[in-house]
């Protein structure tokens, strides 16, 4: 026990100054002087999200960008609220904005799969931009996505996405685990590695996803459009591209309760089975090992059958680790004073982990108000 600890805790501490040295490899970016050159077709599947919608409509019309360059195309799935009414209301009165409405088309188990390429089929335009209905997107987001795109080619840009900050100290759990999440990414795109991206804020070329055959492989698994369109993208050799600009930064809700919560990183968890990515399940799987480690040791020496070493060390390497990822993360977002929760949340992060990936690994989850099996 004592050797596969010493072990594991090497190689997560390994991962992490590597995943670090790629988040300080990519360079920050600004577009603030790039002339627009790119169309956009920006689509928004929702379901019953008449209570977030209002402020993502807002932040839309807010947008600094040419209005002949973008579209946008809303897609209802089946919502059961006032969603639908909210949406045609803004249709009606924004006619200075080209904007869409359109029923999602079911044809596969993944609901917001089957939205966005309902979208991607009525889009007009060359590249295609996804939010979430509970986000709030910076007005200068589309100029940032232009500049990257005319300055590195790239067809698939992932940009960064964070919470919306509130008190309480869950929400700060949530915070710290966005930020650590985004770090990571940001560092694996750093190495050309790149092993997760966010459907909040992303962005891609219409005809490379249709070079790639879309979502067609996948439509089985409810979530991971995003991940999995990067992994396509990548083994097709197209050029992908991370947008580390503060100018781009997509906010979003936090989880209102711990259910909703563990059953959102369920869901999250659930489709990490299906990567194709070799990084990525080595990621995966370390993380795994070293928290599933840490509650052994933990049991090991609360029974006495394990010293206060072989539990205390590979906690201070962990802590330590996770310190210095998480804080870059924060850094970035200017959110530095979230880390005062950081003690507390490292004390309880491997249970949470560790019960999210059992959970995910023999069970189904909710999402929308619809239950999907593993």
């Amino acid at each position: 026990m004592i050797i596969f600890l010493a072990v594991i805790s090497f190689l997560y501490v390994f991962l992490l100054l590597f995943l670090l040295y790629g988040l300080r490899k990519l360079p920050d970016f600004c577009g603030k002087n790039s002339v627009p050159k790119t169309t956009f077709s920006i689509l928004i599947p929702f379901r019953n999200e008449a209570e977030s919608l209002p402020e993502l409509l807002y932040s839309l019309k807010q947008l600094n960008y040419p209005k002949e360059f973008f579209e946008i195309i809303l897609i209802n799935d089946a919502s059961e609220d006032a969603s639908e009414a909210i949406c045609t209301s803004f249709i009606s009165e924004n006619p200075q904005l080209n904007v869409s409405f359109l029923q999602n088309q079911r044809k596969s188990g993944s609901p917001k799969k089957d939205a966005l390429t309902t979208g991607i089929e009525a889009a007009k335009n060359d590249f295609i931009a996804t939010t979430d209905a509970d986000c709030r997107l910076p007005e200068t987001w589309l100029q940032e996505l232009d500049a990257v795109i005319q300055n590195d080619e790239a067809e698939f840009v992932a940009g960064p996405v964070t919470v919306i900050p509130k008190k309480g100290f869950w929400n700060g759990f949530q915070e710290l685990d966005i930020f650590s999440l985004q770090a990571a990414t940001m560092g694996s795109f750093g190495v050309d590695l790149p092993i997760m991206c966010n459907g909040a804020n992303l962005c891609f070329s219409k005809e490379a996803f249709l070079k790639v055959n879309g979502y067609s492989g996948n439509e089985g698994i409810a979530s991971g459009d995003d991940i999995f369109l990067l992994e396509k993208f990548q083994k097709a050799g197209l050029k992908t591209a991370f947008l580390k600009s503060r100018a781009a930064i997509v906010q979003t809700t936090l989880q209102p309760d711990l259910e909703s919560l563990i059953s959102q990183r369920v869901r999250w968890a659930a489709k990490t089975s299906a990567y194709k990515s070799f990084f990525a399940k080595i990621v995966g799987l370390t993380v795994l090992l070293m928290n599933l480690g840490l509650i052994m040791a933990f049991l090991g020496f609360v029974t006495g059958l394990l010293p206060l070493q072989a539990f205390g060390l590979p906690f201070l390497l962990k802590f330590n680790a996770d310190f210095i990822l998480i804080y870059q993360g924060a850094r970035f977002f200017d959110r530095e004073k979230a880390m005062k929760t950081y003690f507390f949340s490292s004390l309880i992060y491997p249970f949470f982990s560790s019960y999210v990936t059992a959970i995910s690994l023999f069970c189904g989850y909710n999402w929308k108000g619809r239950r999907f099996r593993k």
